[in-house]
């Protein structure tokens, strides 16, 4: 028969878990994950349109933490939008910072060539968005497969 530890009998929690824990927790939709996300790199290009004169690589890095962060806010129902969204998001906001010129032609080619030249941010935090949902959803199956096992032994 095994025994079964309780919350109390783990002790003291390390610092940095507790401070995980002070953190906010929202829980995004799938589509809210993706609103959010579009917001916050047309957000972050405009702050690269401002302060680092369009720089494309200061998008890119800016694209990672959202990445990452559109993954850890969206519910464990909407867990496969991240991925699909995060990419859509990037596309958004290139646009300020994309360097096109002239009309909507010379606007849509700069999109298209800052999408293609920096496809390598794109896949970076695609495969982050996709590796946290990936993780998440792993853990959230243990702890159901877990939570199956002891009520079934009880």
């Amino acid at each position: 028969m095994r025994s079964v530890r309780h919350p109390q009998a783990r002790g003291p929690r390390p610092p940095a878990v507790r401070a995980g824990r002070r953190l906010p927790r929202p829980r995004l939709t799938g589509l809210g994950g993706g609103l959010f996300a579009c917001a916050a790199m047309l957000l972050a290009a405009g702050v690269c349109w401002l302060l680092f004169d369009s720089s494309l690589f200061a998008y890119g890095l800016l694209f990672l933490p959202v990445a990452a962060a559109t993954a850890v806010w969206v519910r464990p129902a909407d867990l496969v939008t991240a991925p699909v969204s995060v990419p859509i998001a990037f596309a958004a906001g290139v646009w300020p910072v994309s360097g096109g010129s002239g009309g909507f032609g010379g606007q849509l080619m700069g999109v298209v060539s800052a999408l293609s030249l920096h496809a390598g941010w794109l896949y970076a935090g695609t495969l982050v968005a996709a590796l946290i949902a990936l993780v998440r959803r792993a853990a959230l199956s243990g702890r159901r497969r877990a939570a199956r096992r002891s009520s079934s032994t009880a």
